[in-house]
């Protein structure tokens, strides 16, 4: 069976120029980038080298790129990094995310508050489609107030947040306050040294983009007290210990070198793919596009449907050859809704129903018109049931 891939979202396809740019440091001697022989040098002299890289991709500066185990370890990082310096400093400390962070961020902040009683927190609501209220802000900071988080593009809708907006309206409430976000979703699709410029902290991650799992980094833009969250070994100036993985930086290193190379025509290609996404499946019964006012990333396609369930939907799509996915797989009440969805005040039968459809530069015209035609097929096929 022909596999149509529409899950990029979750994780894109590897590159075979990653494959090949890694394949020197899976096998054989591969130093300890902290040694000091010949085989730790070179090692040292590449991951610098992927450092460079990754720091033109974000817009920073080479010393200001720590490399993680992958996304969820950096927004972990980030977020408690700031929060237990700011809580061992001053005796308390006040986070603030928006309501529809991945989970990440979330969980991260639940883990510190159940750990730490002087930790507190507060989210900022979005619009029915999804983009933060910034009016919100000067009503929830806290004169302990340590850290912001806004990601730069949702993970499941694809919207994409005001970070410009975020960072004026603290310079105006709170200059001192950190700012984070979550870049991971927009990585593939934005110019991150444009977009997160004014953000002092943010984090990416390989896989997204066509590199390696467990692979990532956080920019760290400003001096600021931070705590090492794996602390030992003095690796990455003493922020995250642990050998750095030298075939991961450099698989991370060349996908962004390659996006970066292939941003503007992949971003043309998939922003017509998903129009026309938006204005076929529209047309089916029940079938609504989420956010259809908002600005999104072009690679993501979300859906919601009333009266079917996501996992049913997704089942069917499987069996056509159609890769996807949803914010939670649920029928009949077997899982919550997505926690995105809610916030933007989407009704839970409805977020049910939920079908999100990511592309990649490699996406065709006929792969699309598969998954449109499957997914009117299978959606009348379910609505009879």
């Amino acid at each position: 069976m022909t596999l149509y891939y529409f899950d990029h979202a979750a994780s894109a396809p590897r590159r075979d120029e990653v494959t090949e740019a890694m394949a020197p440091f899976q096998h054989g001697v591969v130093g300890n980038p902290s040694g000091m022989h010949k085989a730790a040098r070179d090692a040292r002299r590449v991951i610098e080298d992927a450092r460079d890289q990754i720091a033109e991709f974000v817009g920073a500066q080479p010393g200001q790129v720590v490399f993680t185990g992958g996304g969820t370890e950096s927004c972990h990082m980030a977020i408690a990094g700031v929060a237990n310096a700011y809580r061992r400093a001053k005796g308390s400390a006040h986070v603030v995310t928006s309501a529809i962070e991945h989970h990440a961020v979330l969980d991260c902040v639940t883990t510190l508050q159940r750990d730490y009683p002087t930790v507190t927190s507060n989210e900022l609501g979005v619009d029915s489609d999804g983009v933060v209220k910034l009016d919100e802000l000067a009503g929830i900071l806290k004169p302990n107030t340590a850290i912001v988080s806004v990601m730069s593009a949702n993970n499941e809708t694809g919207v994409i947040q005001p970070l410009h907006g975020l960072a004026q309206t603290l310079r105006e409430l709170n200059p001192e306050v950190v700012t984070h976000t979550d870049a991971v979703a927009a990585a593939p699709w934005l110019d991150l040294a444009e977009v997160t410029r004014e953000i002092d902290l943010v984090s990416i991650c390989s896989h997204k983009l066509g590199g390696p799992v467990n692979a990532g980094a956080l920019i760290i833009r400003r001096s600021l007290p931070f705590d090492a969250i794996i602390p030992g070994g003095g690796q990455e100036r003493g922020q995250r210990g642990g050998t750095v993985d030298v075939a991961a930086a450099v698989g991370l290193a060349t996908a962004t070198k390659l996006v970066s190379q292939e941003r503007e025509e992949s971003a043309a290609k998939a922003r017509a793919l998903q129009r026309m996404m938006h204005e076929a499946l529209s047309q089916i019964s029940g079938c609504v596009v989420t956010a259809p006012s908002a600005s999104k990333v072009p690679g993501t396609v979300h859906l919601t449907f009333e009266g079917i369930a996501s996992d049913e939907l997704l089942f069917l799509l499987d069996h056509a050859g159609i890769c996807a996915s949803a914010a939670a797989s649920c029928s009949s009440g077997a899982a919550k809704p997505s926690h995105v969805l809610g916030a933007m005040g989407v009704s839970d039968s409805r977020a049910r129903g939920s079908l999100r459809l990511s592309l990649g530069r490699e996406t065709t015209q006929a792969e699309v018109d598969y998954v449109i035609a499957n997914v009117a097929r299978i959606a009348s096929q379910l609505t009879r049931v």
